[in-house]
């Protein structure tokens, strides 16, 4: 069969590659050589044929008129976007003159490449980039800008990052749904929590915020921001109070549960109720509901680990299964990610070996608006792709700043003119998904999966694989590293006998069907080969006590805002968190450009309590200020109770509006407990009425 490009008309296998749980597998209708449609793949065993809308549209955003089609150089002011047409032999004689330049003058370590998972998939963000900029030897990025937290947080009970299977969890009893808005970010766990549902299960959403998953379930439950780990101690003490533990579990499969039987008496239900804003009833009652129903699953969502406290409120949640023995249950434990068992060999995809200079600095992407402005020696050349940082980045007050810097040269490869875009010295086409060959995984479900080219590159539009083996080859650099296709980065991806998950999974097998499903069989039984020091679920950890970090789980206060429990407040001119989750029509900011999306989602909004509008003479529809000493931004009010007074929500990044599109240009660069994560939402404002547009 020839390849899906040269087929002008069919149904076309494909992936989804957005940074989602789900992974999706796609059908892609051409005709006449276009898109015409995309929809879900109904053969796939756990995605079925159902997509979200963003997936549904994609095709508006590959044809969009906007699309960068060929390179263009600034012909104006950094920040205004404008360009003109250049070649692309231009364009790279121009960046090997500059990184000539300035490794000459300031060394390699002058050159910093930002990019994140715009596209999850293995070659085009974790391949041919990585040998270049090792080969070149430029400073690294330390990608910690999403679940970073978490995923320490949980690794120090569970010693991995993995959890149940999907599919297990329609046996569930209960399911708690702790910080994540799964409707909007996990659809195909929703479906199956329906499944659940049916069969008789109850299904909790703990949050800061009704989001649309928390009117979904059958019980909510509004939290303060960053104190998911005094209720979940709060629980512990209950569950061993009413005795409500399986002892004969803990004994056999944890390490330290008796420390942590004592040490949980320190939160007693209205300690907690305290702290946490949840009524001390509510904790008796949740308590009582996960001691007494099993199986219980627990899916930890993202937004609790973007606290200063985010590592430990996933490792505290994490030790909750173990207390009640669900791991031993089908349909009991926990998922805060499930993308260990798909590892790959990240060292034959990256030739970290290339790299003459092994002690190059890291610098954390979270701190990117300090490393711009305040680093020395300084970065000189930024290199941005699967990613806007003008927008998603913490503190884009002082991102903008450095971004304006005119001895920065800055390099952008994209789809679009983005907010990050409009800083560039050089700005490149980027291909979408679909005119790429890659490899995927899932963070949630247990399938790898392939994408073949469906249509042409559009334009004069390259693929991160493409570009960075060009900018080699101007380089001259010969190692047989730039000589690999995109193929050969699959095969030697997947080639990694150390991890047995990946048993049968082949590019061949790929080839044969889209997808295969990792070799489960190899992990179990699961409980007897967790990597933690003990070999144990690990209630107490002294890998943590070595770090100087809390062995048992414990609730430790937001650096920002104030204490709930005393009420004292760190700074009384911002005495409201603002949390910035994501809408439901867009992905971080991908697909904010899109007119369908925009008008589906119609308008970035501030939610703010009633109480809080109240004491601040606010309505509905009003003009609202929101600003601390980082920035400020302006949005319409929407007066709600859908969270404790004191939190004010924003949900997406939008383009255009510079008063709209701002939310970020109030959080911090500070970093979380655990991993280096991200702190978006410890973030303390205050509000006011104003007639700024």
């Amino acid at each position: 069969m020839p390849p899906y490009t040269d087929q002008e008309n069919g149904v076309f296998h494909s992936v989804c590659p957005l940074d989602c749980p789900d992974a999706c597998a796609l059908h892609v209708t051409k005709k006449d050589g276009k898109i015409v449609k995309v929809s879900g793949n109904p053969d796939h065993p756990i995605t079925k044929g159902t997509i979200c809308h963003k997936v549904r549209h994609m095709a508006d955003r590959i044809y969009h008129p906007e699309r960068v089609l060929h390179p263009l150089k600034r012909v104006g002011p950094k920040g205004k976007g404008e360009f003109q047409r250049i070649s692309w032999e231009q364009a790279i004689t121009e960046i090997e003159n500059r990184y000539r330049s300035i490794i000459q003058e300031h060394g390699p370590e002058a050159i910093l490449p930002y990019s994140y998972y715009g596209n999850m998939g293995f070659v085009n963000a974790d391949g041919m980039d990585r040998r270049f900029f090792h080969r070149l030897g430029s400073s690294q990025l330390d990608q910690t800008i999403c679940s970073i937290a978490g995923n320490v947080g949980y690794s120090y009970t569970m010693g991995v990052t993995g959890g149940i299977s999907p599919e297990e969890t329609v046996k569930s009893k209960l399911i708690i749904v702790w910080g994540g808005n799964l409707v909007s970010t996990n659809m195909h766990q929703v479906v199956l929590a329906e499944q659940a549902r049916k069969n008789g299960a109850k299904i909790v959403v703990i949050d800061v915020h009704r989001n649309q998953t928390g009117k979904w379930a059958d019980w909510f439950i509004p939290i303060h921001p960053g104190t998911d780990a005094a209720l979940a101690l709060g629980m512990m003490h209950l569950l061993f109070a009413e005795h409500l533990v399986d002892e004969a579990f803990m004994e056999q499969y944890t390490f330290g549960w008796k420390e942590l039987r004592e040490h949980v008496k320190e939160y007693p239900p209205e300690r907690v109720s305290r702290i946490t804003g949840v009524p001390e009833e509510d904790i008796i009652k949740l308590a009582k509901m996960y001691g007494e129903i099993s199986p219980s699953f627990i899916r930890i969502g993202n937004g609790l680990q973007h606290h200063d406290n985010g590592g430990m409120n996933v490792r505290t949640i994490a030790c909750l299964p173990a207390l009640t023995g669900q791991w031993a249950l089908e349909g009991g434990g926990a998922v805060k990610s499930n993308g260990w068992y798909g590892q790959v060999n990240f060292s034959a995809l990256q030739r970290p070996e290339l790299r003459s200079n092994k002690q190059a600095r890291t610098i954390n992407m979270n701190q990117i608006a300090d490393a711009l402005l305040d680093l020395n020696p300084s970065i000189h050349a930024l290199f941005v792709y699967n990613s806007n940082p003008a927008v998603v980045a913490p503190n884009t007050t002082k991102v903008q700043q450095g971004l304006m810097r005119e001895d920065l040269f800055t390099v952008v490869h994209d789809l679009f003119i983005t907010d990050t875009a409009k800083y560039a010295d050089l700005v490149l086409p980027a291909t979408s998904t679909f005119e790429n060959t890659d490899l995927y995984k899932s963070y949630w479900h247990h399938y790898m999966q392939l994408q073949e080219p469906i249509i042409p590159q559009q334009g004069e539009s390259v693929s991160n694989f493409q570009l960075f083996k060009s900018l080699a080859k101007a380089f001259g650099f010969d190692e047989e590293a730039f000589d690999d296709t995109e193929e050969d980065l699959i095969e030697q991806a997947l080639d990694f006998p150390s991890n047995p998950y990946l048993q049968g999974v082949t590019l061949r097998a790929l080839k044969e069907k889209g997808w295969v499903k990792l070799h489960m069989e190899a992990g179990k039984p699961f409980l007897k080969k967790l990597p933690t020091t003990s070999g144990k679920i690990e209630l107490y950890s002294e890998s943590m006590k070595k770090k100087g970090m809390p062995p048992l789980p414990t609730y430790v206060p937001l650096e920002e805002g104030f204490d709930t429990e005393s009420d004292v407040r760190k700074d009384e001119r911002y005495p409201l968190m603002f949390v910035t989750p994501p809408n439901h029509q867009f992905l971080n900011s991908t697909f904010a450009n899109v007119k369908k999306h925009q008008y589906l989602e119609k308008q970035p909004l501030l939610q703010i309590h009633r109480v809080d509008a109240a004491k601040r003479g606010i309505i509905d529809g009003d003009l609202v200020r929101i600003f601390n000493d980082r920035g400020y931004c302006v949005l319409p009010a929407k007066v709600c109770e859908d969270m404790l007074p004191g939190t004010l929500i924003s949900q997406g990044l939008w383009w255009g509006g510079e008063l709209q599109n701002r939310v970020n240009h109030l959080t911090s660069t500070r970093v979380a407990d655990m991993g280096g994560g991200a702190t978006f939402f410890s973030t303390t404002v205050q509000a006011e009425k104003t007639e700024e547009t």
